[in-house]
């Protein structure tokens, strides 16, 4: 159901909406490979305000990426059944205050990386123009998803040099496994809107692999799987990391099964992409008990 967002509402509550804040499955998501990488990192003991600072961090950044996206799409997500509903497209706030919020989200997560490593720091500041070109790629270049997918993964160079101070062999394949994973659940999130990106001509994954599209998100389950293989074998994790795997590879190929059906239904896509963030906290249990 898409959330309403009628303008006798409070504004607060209409910046929740903008922030995304009411669907936490999106914020959880951007979280997971954070969290990945920094219980890799600290070997199954992370620091407790680190993580406080990674929460916070990835919520403040999913905001700003929200009002970014909103921002560019005011006049083309009233024609989009899905987002239609939202604040700068419904007309509910204004551009200036959509504005406002996204540079206090902005300040928010530029304060939260002063407490993390130079390295670190110097790579928050490389993502945020990666974030801030993603809504606009989808006007230029056929695969956005892509460029989303990328800006995920800095969440995970982020979180590991922010324990270590530097980045190993291991951060990189984690890197790889989070980037093909996000082209994967997210080419299905964009698969709902397939026909009105057609109409509105912006560019998607679900639209550049087309009749193949299902194939597609299974070979990127699949190179997430391998990354994930190779991962465990390089830190030597124990079999309860094995354990969470496998229960990962079952949840991908029965997802792969249903978007292989001939019309899956409609409201499959979003299941999907809420199965993920299960399957990712999945693989954080066995990440963190790994190490035992």
């Amino acid at each position: 159901m898409v959330a309403q967002t009628p303008s006798s509402q409070p504004l607060w509550l209409t910046i929740i909406y903008l922030l995304r804040w009411h669907k936490p499955a999106g914020r959880l998501i951007l979280m997971i490979p954070a969290l990945w990488a920094v219980c890799l990192a600290a070997q199954g003991l992370p620091p407790l305000p680190l993580l406080g600072v990674i929460a916070l961090g990835t919520l403040a950044t999913s905001g700003l990426g929200c009002v970014v996206n909103d921002l560019w799409d005011r006049d083309i997500d009233p024609q989009v059944e899905r987002t239609k509903q939202r604040p700068l497209a419904a007309r509910t706030l204004s551009v200036q205050v959509g504005i406002g919020v996204g540079l206090v989200a902005l300040l928010c997560a530029a304060g939260l990386a002063f407490y993390l490593t130079p390295l670190s720091f110097w790579l928050c500041v490389a993502a945020v123009p990666v974030i801030l070109a993603y809504p606009g790629a989808k006007r230029v270049f056929p695969v956005p998803q892509l460029v989303l997918s990328i800006a995920w993964g800095f969440a995970v160079l982020i979180s590991w040099s922010a324990v270590t101070g530097d980045l190993t062999n291991a951060t990189w394949v984690l890197w790889g496994a989070t980037v093909f994973w996000t082209l994967g659940f997210d080419t299905v999130y964009a698969m709902a809107d397939r026909e009105d990106d057609r109409r509105i001509g912006v560019n998607s994954s679900a639209l550049f692999f087309g009749q193949y599209v299902g194939e597609a998100v299974g070979i990127f389950f699949a190179l997430t799987i391998g990354c994930l293989f190779y991962l465990g074998m390089i830190l030597m994790l124990n079999p309860l990391y094995w354990l969470s795997l496998a229960i990962a590879i079952v949840g991908w190929v029965i997802q792969y099964i249903q978007l292989s059906a001939p019309t899956p239904e409609p409201k499959l896509y979003g299941q999907i992409f809420g199965q993920n963030v299960i399957i990712g906290f999945v693989l954080l249990a066995g990440m963190l008990l790994g190490w035992l």
